[in-house]
C-alpha cells in the first residue's frame, strides 16, 4: 500500500491536470460564479432604479431555460403534433425541428453588454453622424404609463440607423427587444445582437411550424412584460413614405396577448436629412424587388471615405436625425372600442391606426423640405425660398412636426441645399442632376405624404 509507484511524466501531468479541473469545477468555479453573480445582481438592482421600466425577469432568464420553456409550451407541442400529422414525419423529428427553431429565435440578453457597451456605442455613432433632435414627445409618456402594461414601440423603418438611434434615445426607459431579419445573422455580429436581446425572424417564411413557434415566443415575451420594438412595415421604406403595416408580429400580439396585462403601443416617427442607404433603397424601389445590391466592398469603402474625411477635419456630418413619440394606443382600449370585430379584423384596423399615428409624428427636416420645394423647379433662390415658406405654412396648418433650424427659413434653405449640392444631386443653378430625380423624390415623399388629404392617407394605409 505504501510502496513507490513509477509513472511516466506525461501520465503524471495528465493525472494532475484532471485533478485540478475536478477541483476547480467542484469547488473553485461555483464560488467564482456565485461572487460574480452577486455583483451582477447588485448592479442590475441599481440599474433598475434608474429605468422607467425595470428589466423583466423573463429577459434575464438563462437562454437554455427559455428554449426549454418555449419548446415544451402546450401551444408549441400542439403545433408539433399538427406538423407531424400534416407532413407524415415522426413526432420526434417534428419536435427536433421545433427545438431548432426555438434555438434560432430565443435571444441571450446581457444587461452588461446592452447598457455598458451597446447604448454608449449607439450614442457615439448617432452623435458622430448626425445632430440628434427630439421632434415631439407626447405628455402621456412622461412617467404616466401603466407600470404593469407591456410597452411596444412601433416605428417607421427609414434606415438601419433606426436600431442605433432608438436604442440610445430610450436607454433611460428600458432595454428594447428588437425583431431582426436575416441580415443580422452574420457571425460574429449575430452573437452580439442576440446578447442585446434581439430575436431573429425569417421574414416571409411559409413554414407553419416555424411561424407558430415564433408566434408563441412573441406572445410569451409580451405576456411577461418585455419592452419591445417593432417595425410594422416589415422592411425599409423604398420610396421614403410610411407604408402600410404587415400583420405578422402585430397579429401575434393581438391574438395571443392575455387580458390581465394591457399592451401599450407607442408610435415613433423617425426622419433623417441623409439616409445612409438611400441610393440602394431607391435602386431597389425602381427595380420593384427587395434585393439590396450594396456589397461588402461598397460598405467598407463608404465607411473608409468618411473616416478619412473626419480625420482630415472635413466631415461635417449628415445633417439632422430626429424622432417623434406619439400618444400610446392601448390594446385593451382598442378591443373595447371594437368588440364586434374578429381577431384578424382587429389586427388590420389596429395596424392602420398605428401607421396613421406614426405618420403624424414623423418630423419634417430641412433636406426633405428643400427637396420637395425643388420639385416645383423654381427659377431662382428667391422663388425657392417662397416655395419653401408656402410648404411650411401648409405643414403647420396640418399640424406636422417641424424640426427645422431655429434661425429661420433662410438657415433651413442653406442647410438643405448644402447637403444636396454637396452630394452633387443639385447644381449651383438649383437644377437637379439628370439622374437625381428619384433620390429627390425619395426625400420629398414624407412631406407630400403629410400634406395628403386625410381620406387619401387612410386609403393609402
Amino acid at each position: 500500500m505504501f510502496q513507490d509507484v513509477t509513472l511516466p511524466l506525461w501520465l503524471l501531468i495528465l493525472i494532475v491536470g484532471f485533478a485540478a479541473v475536478t477541483f476547480a469545477s467542484h469547488f473553485l468555479f461555483p464560488s467564482v460564479r456565485w461572487f460574480f453573480r452577486k455583483r451582477a445582481e447588485r448592479a442590475l438592482a441599481q440599474l433598475n432604479t434608474r429605468l422607467d421600466r425595470p428589466i423583466e425577469l423573463f429577459k434575464l432568464a438563462r437562454r437554455q431555460d427559455m428554449i426549454v420553456r418555449l419548446v415544451y409550451d402546450p401551444r408549441v407541442m400542439e403545433a408539433v403534433a399538427d406538423h407531424a400529422a400534416e407532413t407524415g414525419v415522426p413526432g420526434a423529428v417534428a419536435f427536433e425541428e421545433a427545438r431548432l427553431y426555438a434555438r434560432e429565435i430565443v435571444p441571450a440578453f446581457s444587461a452588461t453588454l446592452y447598457f455598458g457597451v451597446a447604448t454608449r456605442l449607439a450614442r457615439w455613432i448617432s452623435r458622430g453622424l448626425y445632430r440628434v433632435r427630439i421632434g415631439k414627445v407626447d405628455p402621456a409618456l412622461n412617467g404616466q404609463l401603466d407600470r404593469k402594461a407591456t410597452v411596444i414601440f412601433v416605428m417607421n423603418h427609414r434606415s438601419n440607423m433606426d436600431y442605433v438611434l432608438v436604442t440610445w434615445l430610450v436607454a433611460n426607459r428600458s432595454a428594447l427587444s428588437y425583431a431582426v431579419g436575416e441580415w443580422a445573422r452574420i457571425w460574429p455580429f449575430s452573437r452580439m445582437i442576440r446578447a442585446m436581446g434581439a430575436y431573429f425572424i425569417r421574414r416571409g417564411s411559409r413554414n407553419t411550424l416555424y411561424r407558430r413557434v415564433l408566434a408563441r415566443y412573441v406572445q410569451m415575451a409580451t405576456d411577461e412584460g418585455t419592452t419591445q420594438a417593432f417595425f410594422p412595415e416589415g422592411g425599409l421604406s423604398l420610396d421614403g413614405r410610411v407604408g402600410p403595416a404587415k400583420m405578422g408580429l402585430l397579429n401575434y400580439v393581438v391574438t395571443g396577448a392575455g387580458r390581465e396585462r394591457d399592451v401599450l403601443f407607442v408610435p415613433v416617427g423617425l426622419a433623417y436629412d441623409r439616409v445612409l442607404e438611400d441610393q440602394v433603397l431607391v435602386a431597389a424601389g425602381q427595380a420593384g424587388e427587395r434585393r439590396f445590391r450594396a456589397g461588402v466592398g461598397a460598405i467598407v469603402g463608404f465607411v473608409a471615405r468618411n473616416l478619412w474625411r473626419r480625420l482630415r477635419g472635413r466631415f461635417q456630418g449628415f445633417g439632422t436625425a430626429a424622432a417623434g413619440f406619439g400618444p400610446p394606443v392601448s390594446l385593451q382600449g382598442f378591443r373595447a372600442a371594437h368588440p364586434d370585430l374578429s381577431a384578424d379584423a382587429q389586427t388590420a384596423a389596429l395596424g392602420a391606426l398605428l401607421m396613421a399615428e406614426i405618420e403624424k409624428v414623423v418630423p419634417v427636416l430641412a433636406v426633405p423640405l428643400v427637396a420637395a420645394a425643388l420639385q416645383s423647379q423654381p427659377a431662382d433662390r428667391t422663388a425657392l425660398a417662397d416655395r419653401l415658406s408656402d410648404l411650411v405654412a401648409q405643414l403647420q396648418a396640418r399640424g406636422a412636426v417641424l424640426k427645422l433650424p431655429p434661425q429661420g427659413l433662410a438657415q433651413t434653405l442653406d442647410e438643405g441645399l448644402r447637403q444636396l449640392v454637396g452630394r452633387g444631386l443639385v447644381g449651383a443653378d438649383l437644377r437637379p442632376r439628370s439622374d437625381a430625380a428619384p433620390v429627390l423624390a425619395f426625400y420629398a415623399a414624407p412631406v407630400w405624404q403629410r400634406l395628403e388629404p386625410a381620406d387619401a392617407a387612410t386609403r393609402q394605409t
